[in-house]
Formats: structure tokens, sequence, C-alpha cells
């Protein structure tokens, strides 16, 4: 009878730890400063905007993606991405872009844009009228 409780509690033990284990790898901050992305060694979601002067470079032989960004403080920073250029990159407002900042550069594993809304005029015209 007391083997069936041990064997029950180290069941709930082990999974608490998994539980506060996965939460704590799962949570990823926003963060919209590059100076606090690039002190940080975690992986983090940056925020901002596409440095368009600065173009983009598509590396199709290593399946890379390298563009520039620029938060709101004016600060840039250099992210290359494993993987292909997105559809709306270039009319994106902004982008987000999860990974880590290592070797002078922002890895990222994942972007997301921000397009401009294709009802954004049609309510500024409603609303002035």
């Amino acid at each position: 009878m007391k083997n069936k409780y041990i064997f029950g509690g180290v069941i709930v033990v082990v999974f608490l730890g998994m539980m506060i284990y996965l939460f704590t790898k799962s949570n990823i901050q926003y963060e919209s400063d590059f100076v606090k992305v690039m002190s940080s060694e975690r992986t983090i979601k940056a925020t901002g905007s596409w440095v368009k002067e600065k173009s983009y470079e598509v590396n199709k032989s290593e399946r890379t993606f390298i563009f520039y960004m620029k938060d709101a403080t004016g600060h840039e920073m250099k992210v290359i991405y494993a993987g292909t250029i997105p559809n709306n990159f270039e009319s994106a407002q902004s982008i987000v872009v999860t990974g880590q900042y290592k070797n002078g550069n922002f890895h990222a594993k994942d972007i997301l844009t921000k397009c401009p809304s294709k009802y954004q005029d049609k309510q500024t015209e409603a609303a002035s009228s």
C-alpha cells in the first residue's frame, strides 16, 4: 500500500517539475529597445522596423535572409534569419523577430510582419466625413 503512495508522489513531483521547466522556457519577453536585446542572452522577441536604405540580402544556397532593423530610438541591428523572406516583408509597417543576439548579430528563428490594414484608408475617410 505504501509503495502506491510513494510511486504516485514521485509521478506528481516529476510532472510539476516538467511543467515549471516548460513554463520558464516558453516565457519569452518582448523588447523594443535593441540595447537591452543586445545585452540579453535569452530568447527574446524584438520589435522594430526594416531599414529600407540598407536593403536586404537573400542567400538561396545557404537559405538565409539578412536585413537590418531599427528600434524606436534609432538603434540598428543586423538580423540573420535561417529561412526565406516573408511574403509581405517589403510592405510591412513593423517587424517582430524571435531569437537570440549572438556574435554581433541577431539570429532569428521566426519573423512576424505587421502590414498596413486594407481598411485603414476607409476608416479615416469615414471619420472625416
